[in-house]
């Protein structure tokens, strides 16, 4: 008994010649790219910030809180403090810890329930954005914690800007010396052009991302976080940008306290 000696009985053999198939999603996908993320736009222009909630004072437990939300990104803080520092050795300045945890459920990809890299390089921007405007000389051999839960998640540079802005809040909640209010806003070069508060399609559909962190009241900046590639005037763009909306959203966190104030 003789066969092909190319021919293998034990499976199924395929033509000889064959090409790989197109589907009409895929093809339909590349169309749309370039257009799928002015759609996600709709309602909104390059200057406008998503609407923002911000309620102070949400969780009873803690010494203060805040709970912001903008449209898709939801973040829940808490701040524990000042507490005597047990075995440490003795600190003229406070010492200020963040710790951000992703709920399983906040992005699209179910996440571990453990912390990862991710988790830590946001606590990092977040810590940097509020570290100076707390009065840490004022509380020596003390610690303050603050934890971010973030309950939805709509990109990393949203929840950097909103989880400063809900940390900055429930420190002054919880009646930290502060030299004031810690106000962030993102933005991105899409199309060469900034759009702030961008979502997370576009910032993945953009060159680069910047997140700034300011003292409105003050006029200065705390911290500037930066991805991606972008020219030196674009940067500068961005930032002008983002601090003119930060002027804005300080408008709204001061409210919010007052409003919880006069309420007590």
């Amino acid at each position: 008994m003789s066969w092909h000696s190319g021919f293998d009985r034990r499976r199924i053999n395929g033509p000889e010649e064959s090409s790989p198939p197109v589907f009409d999603d895929e093809q339909d996908a590349n169309e749309a790219s370039s257009s799928k993320v002015k759609l996600t736009r709709q309602g909104r222009s390059p200057q406008d910030i998503r609407p923002i909630f911000l309620q102070p004072g949400l969780i009873n437990q803690a010494n203060g809180s805040a709970y912001i939300e903008t449209e898709l990104t939801k973040i829940a803080c808490a701040v524990y403090g000042p507490r005597q520092g047990k075995n440490t050795a003795y600190s003229e300045n406070g010492r200020l810890n963040v710790e951000v945890k992703f709920a399983p459920y906040s992005c699209t990809r179910r996440r571990a329930p453990m912390r990862d890299a991710e988790d830590r390089s946001v606590a990092v921007a977040i810590h940097q954005a509020i570290v100076s405007s707390v009065r840490l000389e004022l509380l020596p051999k003390s610690t303050l914690d603050v934890f971010l839960t973030v309950i939805e998640s709509d990109g990393i540079e949203g929840c950097i800007a909103a989880g400063a802005v809900a940390a900055s809040t429930a420190l002054a909640d919880a009646g930290i010396e502060m030299i004031g209010l810690v106000m962030s806003c993102a933005a991105a070069i899409v199309d060469d052009e900034v759009w702030l508060d961008p979502t997370e399609a576009e910032s993945r559909s953009s060159r680069g991302t910047l997140v700034l962190s300011t003292l409105p009241a003050l006029g200065t900046v705390t911290s500037l976080w930066q991805t991606g590639c972008m020219q030196p005037t674009e940067v500068f763009q961005c930032m002008d940008a983002c601090q003119e909306r930060c002027t804005d959203i300080h408008s709204v966190v001061a409210q919010a306290l007052q409003d919880k104030a006069a309420k007590e």
